[in-house]
């Protein structure tokens, strides 16, 4: 059964129920004066740092201050009233790490693997204001794997408020892994430099873009199928030098094949729920199947989108998109 809660006046929001709702009042000391260092949430570009503070309420429990920027070179929408959802998403792999760092004291040279990452908000939340949107993540961190004394796993649970207000929830499950255990996991394609030829990809405005660099599908040639793009030039869904597709591009994916199938381009995609099973690699084709499933509540078209790669299932998931606010 699905999890979940109503923030007053607003819309219902619904969360995966091993997640839960991390539903806290927020402190009045969280800071948006300066993001935080880059290296602590794994990206090159400071532009693309959106934390801007940490708060320790406890050993498990953390408040992240980040702000949404009014407009992003690539976290948009063709709706100029909104922000991209797909910040929450962003957002919450940058808590998870930070917070990983900074209070766990997992290595900054240790490589992360999601294992599932959710959200859901309300749309009122994501409205554009005069200003940039204050964000204020409430984590809770349940079920810590060690390694020998250290920190190695867990699970986050999250919720996000804006300027003091509730507007949604989210999660993560995720590990950690040495240098050296990441090289004898991945074996030759640890750290390895792998170019590949982005394909064409489909027309810009049907995925709810503006631009052809920023489309992560290509035609499959049958219905309602669809192949990676991978682009390691893009400056945000590959940041830095990676040996696989990190899990924000096949996020952006499934936001992109979710609104082909709905043929609503300009949909919220108010909630995701994505598992990551495998790694998947640059230089094999990544088949993206999509199919329309039961809508978990009125205006809201939910969408499944399924990655294989080498004949098996590299990930999974639900994107639900709002089609009407």
């Amino acid at each position: 059964m699905t999890a979940m809660m109503t923030r007053p006046g607003g819309d219902v929001v619904t969360a995966a129920p091993e997640f839960g709702n991390a539903v806290v009042s927020q402190r009045s000391d969280v800071l948006f004066d300066q993001t935080i260092p880059r290296a602590l949430v794994h990206r090159a570009a400071v532009s693309e740092v959106f934390l801007t503070d940490l708060c320790t309420l406890g050993d498990t429990e953390f408040q992240v201050g980040a702000q949404w920027p009014r407009g992003h070179s690539f976290f948009s929408l063709l709706r100029p009233d909104f922000h991209d959802p797909m910040l929450m998403a962003e957002t919450i792999r940058q808590a998870g790490l930070l917070i990983a760092h900074a209070e766990f004291g997992v290595p900054l040279d240790w490589k992360f693997i999601v294992h599932r990452q959710t959200f859901s908000l309300g749309s009122d939340g994501l409205r554009l204001g005069a200003r940039p949107a204050d964000i204020v993540l409430a984590v809770t961190c349940h079920d810590l794997k060690r390694r020998g004394k250290r920190v190695a796993g867990g699970r986050l649970e999250i919720g996000c408020y804006r300027d003091g207000e509730l507007i949604g929830s989210g999660g993560a499950l995720w590990s950690a892994v040495s240098t050296s255990a990441y090289r004898r996991l991945r074996g030759e394609r640890a750290d390895a430099v792998i170019e590949v030829e982005p394909p064409v990809g489909v027309a810009p405005l049907a995925v709810g873009r503006d631009r052809a660099r920023d489309v992560a599908l290509a035609p499959g040639g049958r219905d309602r199928e669809w192949v990676l793009r991978v682009d390691q030039s893009h400056p945000v869904m590959f940041d830095h030098p990676v040996d696989h597709v990190p899990g924000m591009v096949t996020m952006e994916a499934a936001r992109q094949a979710a609104n082909l199938v709905a043929g609503r381009p300009g949909a919220l995609p108010v909630g995701c729920d994505f598992h990551f099973e495998h790694y998947i690699e640059l230089d094999a084709p990544v088949r993206v199947n999509a199919t329309e499933v039961t809508a978990v509540r009125s205006g809201v078209r939910s969408v499944e989108v399924v990655f294989g790669q080498a004949g098996r299932t590299a990930a999974f998931g639900t994107v639900d998109l709002l089609v009407h606010g």
